[in-house]
């Protein structure tokens, strides 16, 4: 049974009231690096149930009058056509979606940033692009690594901050988002200030991290499930020991943050005459530790570990992380006492994959049902299980026929003959595909496809690497999916 840990209206009222707070420390111009994401912030919702996915838009809805956002990508990520992990999509793509996501609620973009440029023709070729869209792009040109962020003369100077853009804002409070994490968010503020300063403005910076929880404990499973989030970050949460030496008290803040506040605050030093902050947690404005159960919310957590250990170990085997981050999952989990069998639709699925010698999923329905399938000639897995699953909450018996093989095969006929897929079996947005097809003949298609929604929150397993296609549909209904780290063959390419 689902339960609410999470008390969305008191935070939207403690966070605003904080945010303005903030704006009001400095000269009515505050630059607030948004950590996380603006949209779909699964991880969130998941770790902190009943947290809305949109709670920080809804946020700033409160301060529209105030805010402008400013969008910022790393230019070596649009070089590398990196994606984003929940969404599966490239980062430049995820800008353009996240622009046209904030629009949608009345809010003011002013600008994108394109961070630690180097004169990358994907980064030129994506800045001429968005100014054909009528968007204003700016540049931060990247520093070496000799240099930052140590070298604070340097950067400090003309050679350094003096060299990028400045941006054009207009409102007091200027919210600098990304679609990822490593995007030179704190590059594109520091260097405002910098700006700012030799403009007579005593701009102020100040940090949104939903996670680490800094008022909860360094081994509270809401600050370890973001380690499990971050490993392949090399993330690791730390008692932040500048806040236990000012004020005598414990909070707790990550590593980076921590080990960068001394020249950090040489800056704001440098920059401002004085620093305001004694420590990385002053920097910080969040209060979602004041609104959360903690019965709950361990319990989700615990959870969302063991999802992150099969995602990394997927993401492994995929080629796409380094072993230390699968060591870092296992030794957490083996500390933790969590089992990835404490996920429930794990032993299903393991166990009808071995009854059947075929890849079975298994799916945990939000009131506790589980629900299997595995794969057969016509259908792969995936298929079979979502398609059992909503047989079940439609009260129709697995037996009954909602797409016959003589309208099946034409469709792998189609695949394979024409397509040249060697992969014959319907995917899971084929089936709902066909499914859809049959609602003007066969009403228990149609009463089927009414119980979609009710998949939400739902929880599954597969006993092999799914594909992208399949993941990316289970997401969309609001499935949480989790596979075993092995292919279904040995082959060295696999299609997504």
């Amino acid at each position: 049974m689902y339960s609410i840990g999470f008390d969305n209206e008191e935070y939207l009222k403690l966070q605003s009231e904080k945010i303005l707070k903030r704006i009001e420390m400095f000269e009515n111009k505050l630059y607030l690096e948004f950590g996380g994401k603006l949209f779909d912030d699964y991880h969130a919702t998941r770790t902190l149930p009943g947290y809305q996915p949109d709670i920080k838009i809804q946020l700033l809805k409160t301060l529209s009058e105030k805010a402008e956002i400013v969008v910022v990508i790393n230019a070596s990520n649009i070089d590398s056509n990196k994606e984003v992990g929940d969404t599966g999509i490239s980062y430049d793509d995820d800008v353009l979606r996240l622009i046209d996501e904030i629009r949608k609620y009345d809010l003011y973009v002013g600008s994108v940033v394109i961070t630690q440029y180097l004169g990358q023709p994907a980064a030129n070729t994506f800045k001429e692009y968005l100014e054909s869209l009528g968007i204003t792009v700016y540049i931060i040109h990247y520093i070496p690594d000799t240099d930052y962020p140590a070298n604070v003369q340097l950067i400090l100077s003309e050679r350094g901050y003096g060299n990028n853009d400045f941006i054009e804002t207009t409102r007091p409070l200027v919210v600098v988002a990304a679609p990822g994490p490593g995007s030179g968010k704190m590059a594109a503020c520091l260097s405002q200030l910098y700006h700012e300063n030799k403009r007579g403005i005593k701009a102020g910076y100040a940090k949104f991290e939903t996670f680490p929880v800094w008022n909860r404990s360094l081994k509270h499973m809401v600050n370890l499930a973001y380690e499990a989030a971050t490993a392949d970050l090399n993330d690791v949460n730390m008692i932040d020991p500048y806040h236990l030496e000012a004020y005598g008290v414990s909070a707790v803040n990550y590593n980076r943050d921590i080990e960068v506040f001394p020249i950090l605050n040489a800056m704001f030093t440098r920059i401002w005459g004085e620093s305001p902050y004694r420590s990385p947690t002053d920097m910080g404005v969040n209060m979602v530790g004041f609104c959360i159960d903690d019965d709950i919310c361990t319990e989700a957590s615990k959870q969302e570990i063991i999802r992150r250990y099969f995602s990394t170990q997927v993401d492994y085997a995929r080629g796409k992380v380094h072993k230390s981050a699968v060591s870092k999952l296992e030794l957490l989990m083996n500390n933790s006492e969590i089992l990835p069998e404490e996920r429930v639709p794990v032993k299903p699925a393991r166990k009808r994959a071995e009854e059947t010698g075929v890849p079975c999923v298994a799916i945990e329905l939000p009131g506790g049902t589980i629900i299997t399938g595995k794969t057969t000639p016509l259908l792969g897995a995936a298929s079979a299980a979502l398609l059992n699953a909503l047989k079940h909450l439609a009260g129709l018996d697995e037996d009954v026929l909602l797409i016959s093989r003589s309208e099946i095969e034409p469709i792998q006929m189609l695949k394979v003959g024409y397509l040249g897929n060697e992969n014959p079996r319907l995917q899971v947005d084929e089936v709902l595909l066909a499914l859809a097809i049959n609602v003007a003949t066969n009403e228990a298609a149609e009463l089927v496809l009414e119980q979609l929604t009710k998949l939400k929150r739902s929880e599954a397993h597969s006993s092999v690497i799914l594909s992208q296609i399949n993941m990316s549909v289970f997401r969309q209904l609001g499935v949480s999916m989790t596979c075993e780290p092995v292919y279904q063959n040995k082959r060295l390419f696999h299609s997504t």
